[in-house]
């Protein structure tokens, strides 16, 4: 099966097999190795990516159903060398450990400052019900949502 996408700002085009996930055509076929598997069921966030805005788990969309979207992944923030507010709020408020589910979360949080801008606790909280952390604990996770959240304000 053909599919068309714009991933990280790039198009492309190519033939996957009708079972082939998303997941699976960022990694093996993009080599976009940031968008991590987990549980593989939809249920830790760690394969979370941008599908045309919103976080979508990559382990549970097939490539197909992807044909024509736009995807970011977590390769597709910084700009540059500069990081995106939100993955640099991560790092300064120490709110990322092993590093394992961070691309899960940020994506996810990405999408919240787009739509909330000026998110409260119950809306961050809900944002990030699909992803879990193991490490680092949530309220340092927390602190980084508000942090980028102000910064990005103070941006525009």
């Amino acid at each position: 099966m053909n599919i068309r996408m714009t991933v990280n700002g790039r198009p492309y085009e190519r033939e996957v097999d009708a079972e082939t996930r998303l997941l699976d055509f960022l990694r093996e076929d993009l080599h976009l190795t940031g968008t991590k598997e987990g549980c593989g069921e939809g249920e830790c966030g760690a394969c979370t990516v941008l599908m045309d805005g919103r976080p979508v788990c990559s382990c549970l969309v097939l490539a197909a159903q992807a044909d024509g979207t736009e995807i970011v992944t977590i390769e597709g923030l910084a700009d540059g060398d500069v990081l995106h507010p939100v993955q640099q709020a991560f790092i300064d408020t120490g709110g990322v450990q092993c590093g394992f589910c961070t691309p899960g979360f940020v994506l996810s949080v990405v999408a919240l400052l787009a739509n909330t801008p000026e998110p409260t606790d119950e809306e961050i909280r809900t944002a990030l019900e699909g992803n879990i952390c193991r490490c680092t604990g949530y309220e340092k996770i927390l602190e980084a949502v508000r942090l980028a959240a102000d910064r990005m304000r103070e941006d525009t």
